[in-house]
């Protein structure tokens, strides 16, 4: 690198950190956005339990109704509000829990709906256990209109199955159901089937002669309002909040998903939909129709204030409804990992929502990767060990491709001194195009094709983009420690910074770290044989930026991932020492001297067939 364009390059990291610096708020900024945080976040939180006040403030009115009205004034109101489902608006809210073998299930009467669900087997990065959702932060409810009212069944209070009360599931299923039982012959339901092992339980909402009241004519379908605050789990909040979206299915066809990158984002959709998925980076929270959705508009929010939850989500879900006299909606619920052999057992297309690349990347995935990942898995509990053995297994598979590309590198290094004549020879501006020729010559001579190592490794591009999507979606290394790191899922952090660099972040990784380090190394060694970046210097200090570069973009990345990255990179740069130490210099010299500077080139079948057909139409070739 010149000195000019040492200079340039100090003028830019300059002019960043400047701009850093004088751009940065003042002490009354900060404190005044403080305070609008805090408003915004008070404002989030009143946003979160808006459906508990209201219920606490009609709850309060009905007690103040109770001291100053008689009790068949209060009835005739909530008759006139609820019609037929009068006697259900009010209760005591209760909460039953229901635990199989990889799941705790808190049940509440209040709307006859699940209010939290905890995952058995996953802690937080904290320590804590894995809690998806939590009663106050979300709303489950069922919307329709039944004699010109319109009915919530998150306000109403059911009935419990006795069963309710059994603690655990044994052996078998258990059905629990929450009834509304109008009449002796008419009833709303919604059953439960939980399964021993399964993060799948059964949903069903049946209605047995409800038809009169609840008249298809003006309920084409039921409306469910889902809405959540997705908790944060990891410790790299940026990148879970980045990999938390709402995903979803149309029926029978592809999966999309909102804008994961936009701070909020909706979609409306009139199509039928197979299922609608509130997917985090290593867990989802997934609601399944067995006959379809109609339609659905979906919502999703940034939560800006604090760090207890990354995003809010919201779904106005259409239900089609039938007016039979008994209906019965099957549906289905998961609450679990995003673990690709147990989202792809379930036969829905749910394994799709892993982040794993889009075409050929998530075919080399899904066919090589995560078979030979899990199979590794099998014999090896450290995942550090796995990741190594992966990497040496892929150099050595990719070895006969990127062989022509190190010998070739290797025989441009033996050309060094012949290289550092013609750029002596050629030192004007004007003699570039000379310089070049003379190069190509040269390497003619010495029977090297400068081109040859880039097929090669344009072949290799594929798995080198699939890696870099498979280790930062991968559950199996979420929490699992190698060396100085505890969770190869997310960043290793040896120092936190006191202050926050622009672009780069608050801590230092050193997997990272240890990455650009070897990716200098290499570009170095290249660069003595690279010819391009010798001609033009700026070609060499953009070769320098980019390992910098990705000191800043893969800080906050997976520590598996700087970590594959570093070995293949400390792997590439032996194989190609290796190389070059069994290449005889004398030879590729002694091989230039008796070369002959001018050969005749032999023709070509093309060539010579054109010649053929040239000469029986009479059409005489220039020599």
């Amino acid at each position: 690198m010149d000195k000019n364009s040492w200079i340039g390059l100090l003028l830019i990291m300059a002019i960043l950190f400047g701009w850093s610096y004088f751009t940065r708020p003042s002490e009354e900024e900060i404190q005044r956005y403080r305070q609008q945080q805090d408003s915004i976040a008070r404002v989030e939180q009143q946003r979160a339990v808006e459906a508990e006040i209201r219920k606490a403030e009609a709850a309060e009115q009905a007690q103040l109704a109770t001291a100053e009205s008689s009790d068949s004034a209060i009835n005739e109101m909530l008759r006139k509000q609820y019609g037929e489902f009068a006697e259900f608006a009010t209760g005591n809210r209760k909460f039953y829990i229901i635990e199989n073998d990889v799941m705790r299930l808190k049940f509440t009467n209040l709307g006859g709906r699940l209010a939290s669900v905890e995952l058995k087997d996953y802690e937080t990065f904290d320590s804590l256990p894995v809690v998806l959702f939590d009663g106050d932060s979300t709303i489950f409810n069922i919307s329709f209109f039944a004699q010109n009212r319109r009915i919530e069944t998150g306000k109403l209070f059911f009935t419990p199955s006795q069963n309710i009360e059994t603690p655990n599931v044994g052996s078998d299923s258990l059905v629990v159901s929450f009834d509304l039982n109008l009449t002796d012959s008419r009833s709303l339901q919604f059953i439960y089937t939980i399964y021993p092992d399964r993060y799948a339980i059964g949903f069903n909402v049946k209605m047995h002669n409800l038809s009169n009241l609840i008249p298809a004519k003006s309920n084409n379908y039921l409306t469910l309002n889902w809405e959540t605050y997705a908790k944060r789990l990891e410790k790299g909040i940026k990148w879970e909040t980045m990999n938390s979206t709402i995903a979803y299915r149309y029926f029978g066809d592809d999966v999309e998903q909102l804008n994961e990158n936009s701070d909020s984002d909706s979609e409306e959709i009139n199509t039928r939909l197979h299922w609608v998925s509130y997917k985090q980076q290593f867990f989802n929270n997934t609601l399944i129709a067995k006959n379809g959705f109609s339609g659905a508009v979906l919502k999703q929010q940034k939560v800006l204030t604090g760090d207890k939850y990354v995003k809010h989500f919201a779904s106005e879900i259409s239900i089609p409804y039938d007016g039979h006299t008994d209906e019965n909606i099957e549906m289905e619920m998961f609450f679990g990992p995003n673990h690709f052999k147990t989202l792809k057992k379930l036969d829905i297309g749910l394994q799709n929502i892993i982040p794993l690349g889009r075409s050929i990347f998530r075919w080399v995935n899904v066919g090589v990767v995560i078979p030979t990942f899990n199979f590794l898995g099998r014999f090896i509990d450290n995942y550090g060990i796995i990741i190594l053995i992966m990497t040496i297994l892929i150099k050595l598979v990719l070895f006969p491709l990127t062989y022509k590309s190190y010998k070739s590198t290797g025989m441009m290094s033996a050309l060094k001194p012949e290289i550092d004549k013609l750029n002596e020879k050629y030192q004007k501006q004007e003699d570039a195009m000379k310089k070049q020729q003379a190069m190509m010559d040269l390497y003619k001579r010495a029977g090297i094709n400068p081109m040859g190592g880039c097929l090669p490794m344009l072949l290799q591009m594929p798995l080198l983009i699939a890696m870099f999507r498979f280790f930062p979606a991968s559950i199996e290394l979420r929490h699992e420690s190698f060396l100085w790191v505890d969770d190869l899922s997310t960043y290793d952090a040896i120092l936190n910074l006191p202050f926050s660099i622009p672009f780069y972040g608050d801590h230092v990784s050193l997997f990272c770290l240890l990455m650009t380090i070897v990716n200098i190394i290499y570009i170095k060694m290249s660069g003595q044989t690279n010819t391009s970046s010798q001609q033009m210097p700026g070609m060499k200090m953009m070769m320098y930026m980019m390992p910098v570069l990705m000191l800043f973009w893969f800080n906050d990345y997976a520590a598996a991932l700087s970590y594959y990255y570093f070995v293949s990179l400390l792997i590439t740069i032996i194989q190609t020492y290796v190389i070059r130490r069994s290449i005889n210099t004398n030879d590729v010299l002694e091989k230039l001297k008796t070369a002959q500077v001018k050969k005749t080139p032999q023709k070509s079948r093309f060539q010579k067939r054109m010649e053929e057909m040239a000469k029986q139409r009479g059409i005489k070739l220039p020599k």
